[in-house]
């Protein structure tokens, strides 16, 4: 790391401020420090950076080969095809927990975000610590969780045709430590669960990761990158403020979230019997049925 950094912690679990770095001019021995630090904080705040769109698409690439702008939300007139916008003024306020794009089958592995604009009070990010999250269950909680897989849909974005299966719980790939993988936003049903029994399960770990002790908050000032690990961590941007807020946003496309091992238990569509409840169960059979077909014809 350069000797010139300095880089301060923003709370117990996750985040911490650097200060002294130049994002634009970083070689390939920065890079890594940097990557270091953000397998250590989660969430990493550099302000005063100042990017131009050239500079923060540059940035981006230094960490992996970059995703489009958006899947569902992608906007004509952005200055790259890798970089997606959101103004407030446009209803850019994503202010639900949730881990970005979590309806594809490779959600981002990270993301780096570049405040174009913003207001001089209001408008911070919080993030909440998935790690930390899934570390303070107890044990029977934990055991049953990393038998279980998930179905996600970009409901929010219009689009309930786009779908994904991920683990409850993630590996992290590098330092192999737990972390849930659901969120309020995108996550739909537990698989392997009735839909009554899924609904009770994602409504108690979606408030569960938001406990204030797994959070940290950052206020932002024009011209700050922040950067967050998505495989680890939801964020939420909290709805106070007046005036515009601009970010832009680049992510750096992910891997095949691997679980703790297989799922222990067959899908609840496998066993249901036909009733008048079976319509809860119409998206995941969908999803189930269109998926065997697909990899039967390859």
């Amino acid at each position: 790391m350069g000797q010139s950094w300095d880089v301060k912690r923003l709370a117990g679990t996750l985040g911490a401020e650097v200060t002294g770095i130049r994002l634009a001019e970083i070689g390939a021995e920065e890079t890594d420090a940097v990557k270091a630090l953000l397998s250590q904080h989660k969430v990493l705040l550099f302000p005063d950076q100042h990017l131009s769109p050239d500079e923060h698409v540059a940035l981006g690439q230094k960490f992996g080969e970059l995703e489009g702008a958006h899947p569902n939300l992608a906007k004509p007139g952005m200055p790259s095809p890798h970089i997606f916008e959101l103004k407030a003024t446009e209803g850019g306020i994503a202010d639900e927990w949730h881990t970005d794009l979590t309806f594809t089958e490779h959600p981002p592995l990270m993301s780096i975000l570049n405040m174009v604009a913003c207001p001089e009070a209001g408008g911070d990010t919080m993030w909440t610590d998935l790690i930390a999250a899934y570390n303070d269950l107890s044990e029977p909680m934990q055991e049953m969780l990393d038998g279980l897989t998930a179905l996600h849909d970009a409901r929010p974005h219009g689009n309930r045709d786009a779908m994904a299966i991920h683990p409850v719980v993630r590996v992290h790939p590098t330092t192999g430590e737990k972390a849930l993988y659901v969120n309020e936003h995108f996550t739909r049903r537990i698989v392997e669960m009735n839909p009554f029994e899924s609904e009770a399960l994602l409504a108690f770990l979606t408030r569960w990761v938001q406990n204030p002790r797994f959070t940290v908050r950052l206020h932002w000032t024009e011209g700050a990158i922040g950067m967050w690990d998505n495989r680890v961590t939801q964020h939420f941007v909290i709805n106070d403020f007046i005036g515009e807020r601009v970010i832009q946003r680049v992510t750096v496309l992910g891997d095949d979230p691997q679980g703790a091992g297989a799922p222990r238990w067959r899908p609840w569509t496998e066993r249901a019997t036909i009733s008048a409840t079976s319509h809860w169960d119409a998206q995941l059979y969908r999803f189930l049925r269109d998926r065997d077909s697909k990899q039967a014809a390859e």
